[in-house]
């Protein structure tokens, strides 16, 4: 206590008083004699008083100002020294020390700058120009200072000149650690990214983004700055104003940083690279210069708080620089760190999942507005910039969403009521036509069932109308690549052999009942059952077969709608399934040509009739297909086709056979070969008279008859079985009613027959 009075009484209690500089020493604040000299440089005084506005003559002016915190800082520099002095560290080797009062001016610390340099045991205080200084022996071997940044890097410049070795205690500009500019720099401070990165951690952690910054205005208070605008401004932080103070003011919160890195120095020819790898504990942490010069220390995180109106400050958390992290030391201190979040200091409420921020016209990107995300689109936190868009082809969202949903795969499933209700269509018309095939069989040789072409034929036709009933069970379930590709090739084949054994009908039909001679000879010419059949069917094979071989219809999935997934068969090709259907078109507007042609046959023979509203029925449905088809999509799409195959299917199927299986069930006395014979000649008579055949007697037709039968052997059985028929009918009519028809007809009526 008696050394640290002295200290004060002897060398300090001057600078409190500090006069104008007349000699080298007055310039001096403290000094020691020794083997090595340590330079210090300290604002002892805040300010350089001068007596103009601005300098006229180049002189060092008086201070002004006393910092009693700098003046501590200096004592702790001396009293370092001291200690080691006292002490077997150096042995041999006493300490000297040098100390400049800077007066917070760089020009007062270039002086001093230029004093450290000059050549040491040099009568004159001198500093040589030289090329190389290795060899060169300076005044001071190392300093200690400045404490201002702006000060620190204008000396550090100079000494660069000699490497020589600057520890700065307070010095925090981040520039400082780069060491090609300030290679022989050090410090016992963390820089100021650290510092800066520090309060932009705090700020985020607290969830604050609307903030104000205060600096000085110097280089350490710009730099700082802008170095916290970066890193707020990477944290989405909003700095709402910017406010920059004159620099060098007073601040007796600092507290006193006590140098120790001089106690390692071992050798004096090494000091820098000693400096560079001394390593010191203090209560256990252990200190360390790291390759940039910067000491690996942290910072005190302190609250001030307001209570009973005083003002007081408390340590809350320390931040690890190395870690990243805040360090917490008891739950009290944890609970107030806590407490930090409960301070609202945002401009704008924070959005919550679900919603997005909107940025308003204003510069700050932390005011905004929260807008809802769309559909499709979902936030899962809170405050985020932008939607994220869902996966459209598998995922849904809607509105104000904060996840994502699976869409639902849909397709026409059996337990779906429109499909059970074409099932039962279906199932229906299997039965019917089960019913019809039972009825045919057993009225076998009844003449309405001989007329239909034969059992043969009928059983074909129930056939094909029996598949394609069945097809429609190909339309519902989950699609399967099988499935896709069999129920278009299925109903095409089935649907075309239907309508060939309909057209042979129709042929049979007008050929047995056409007395034009022309078309006789036509349709002679042109029926061929079987052949036409096979043909027919076969070219729908060869086109469904280069469908599937080319083009083969395939499972896909609609991801179109929103909300789900529509499980569908693609056909592959739309020209390929366009022509399957068109040549189906073409086979039923041919048979409905035939048909039409004889509309006018015999009222129980008047199957042509029947066909024609069966091809007309389909005409409808398949019309109307097409634009239904082509403008309908959803699971229920394959419904639209169940419906047009049901009701063509069923078209045909009612006008080609209830009228038979009515009249075999209620009109069984037409059911006869003589009623039908007796129709078929009233039919044959008014053909006749309407062809011009008056002059020709009953009995001229009746050996015209006979005569041509002769020569019909080379014509087709369906057209001789037609022949006959007539024939029989007519021999059969004329027997039963000669005496009638000579009784009440004139001669020359019955002539005209």
């Amino acid at each position: 206590m008696a050394l640290l009075i002295t200290l004060i009484t002897c060398f300090v209690i001057p600078l409190a008083t500090s006069q104008t500089c007349q000699t080298p020493d007055d310039f001096v604040a403290a000094t020691s004699p020794g083997h090595v000299i340590i330079g210090g440089l300290f604002a002892i005084h805040e300010k350089m008083l001068s007596s103009e506005d601005y300098p006229r003559r180049p002189e060092i002016q008086k201070c002004v100002g006393f910092e009693i915190s700098i003046f501590l800082q200096t004592l702790a520099m001396i009293h370092s020294i001291e200690m080691i002095n006292n002490s077997t560290l150096l042995s041999g080797i006493k300490l000297g020390y040098e100390i400049y009062d800077t007066c917070t001016e760089v020009t007062v610390a270039m002086a001093a700058a230029l004093r450290f340099l000059s050549k040491f045991n040099s009568s004159r205080e001198i500093m040589e120009f030289k090329c190389d200084y290795s060899s060169y022996m300076p005044r001071v071997k190392a300093v200690i200072g400045a404490g201002y940044s702006e000060i620190t890097m204008a000396v550090s410049r100079m000494l660069n000149l000699q490497l020589m070795p600057q520890v700065s205690y307070e010095s925090t500009a981040e520039i400082l650690s780069d060491k090609i500019r300030f290679p022989s720099f050090l410090r016992t401070v963390p820089s100021d990214f650290y510092q800066t990165k520090a309060m932009a951690h705090l700020i985020e952690k607290s969830g604050w983004n609307w903030i104000g910054i205060i600096a000085t205005d110097d280089d350490y208070g710009r730099m700082a700055l802008n170095t916290f605008a970066v890193q707020t401004t990477a944290n989405n932080v909003c700095i709402a104003f910017k406010e920059v103070l004159p620099a060098f003011l007073s601040d007796n919160t600092i507290e006193v940083r006590i140098n120790e890195t001089l106690e390692k120095i071992i050798a004096e020819a090494q000091l820098l690279d000693a400096l560079k790898n001394v390593t010191f504990t203090d209560e256990g942490n252990s200190f360390h210069f790291d390759a940039h010069g910067d000491m690996n220390t942290g910072y005190d995180v302190v609250l001030w708080k307001e209570i009973d109106g005083h003002l007081t400050i408390t340590k809350i958390a320390q931040y690890d620089l190395k870690n990243d992290v805040f360090v917490i030391t008891d739950q009290e201190t944890k609970n107030e760190f806590r407490n930090l979040k409960q301070i609202q200091s945002k401009c704008s409420k924070e959005c919550s999942p679900g919603q997005m921020k909107k940025t308003t016209r204003s510069q700050h990107i932390c005011c905004y507005e929260c807008v809802n995300c769309p559909e499709n689109h979902y936030s899962n936190q809170t405050d985020m910039d932008h939607c994220l868009l869902c996966n459209n082809e598998t995922q849904w969202a809607p509105v104000r969403s904060t996840a994502c949903f699976e869409k639902e795969v849909e397709y026409l499933s059996w337990n779906d009521s429109l499909a059970i209700l074409l099932l039962a269509l279906s199932l229906l018309g299997i039965m019917f036509v089960l019913a019809i095939g039972i009825i045919f069989t057993r009225n076998l040789n009844t003449p309405v069932v001989k007329s239909s072409g034969g059992l043969l034929v009928c059983y074909v036709i129930l056939l094909c109308h029996f598949l394609n009933f069945a097809s429609t069970g190909f339309f519902i379930g989950e699609p399967q690549d099988f499935t896709c590709k069999t129920r278009q090739t299925f109903f095409g084949v089935s649907f075309t052999l239907c309508i060939s054994c309909i057209l042979v009908k129709s042929l049979k039909i007008l050929l047995a009942f056409s007395f034009d001679p022309k078309l006789q000879n036509f349709l002679k010419c042109l029926y061929k059952p079987i052949p036409i059949i096979f043909t027919c069917t076969g070219i729908q094979v060869a086109i469904c077969t280069i469908w599937l071989i080319f083009a083969a219809p395939a499972v896909e999935e609609n991801v179109s709608l929103p909300r789900v997934i529509i499980l569908e068969c693609e056909e592959g090709s739309i020209l390929a399934f366009g022509i399957m259907l068109g040549y189906i078109a073409i086979l039923a507007f041919i048979c409905f040509i035939f048909a039409f042609k004889g509309r006018k046959l015999p009222e129980n023979y008047n199957e042509a009739k029947f066909i024609t509203f069966g091809m007309l029925i389909y005409f409808i449905a398949w019309i109307t297909f097409v634009p239904v088809y082509a403008t309908t999509f959803g699971k229920y799409l394959p419904a639209v086709e169940i419906i047009v195959i049901l009701i063509s299917n069923y078209g045909i199927l009612c006008c080609t056979f209830f009228p038979k299986c009515y009249v075999i069930l209620y009109k069984q006395e037409t059911n006869t070969k003589s009623a039908f014979l007796k129709m078929i000649y009233s039919y044959s008579s008014h053909s006749a008279s309407s062809l011009a055949m008056s002059h020709i007697s009953l009995d001229s037709s009746s050996s015209n008859i006979t005569a041509t039968n002769p020569s019909s052997g080379g014509r087709p059985a369906a057209w001789q079985e037609s022949r006959d028929i007539r024939a029989q009918a007519f021999a059969h009519t004329h027997r039963e009613n000669a005496a009638s028809l000579s009784k009440t007809w004139p001669r020359k009526r019955i002539s005209s027959i």
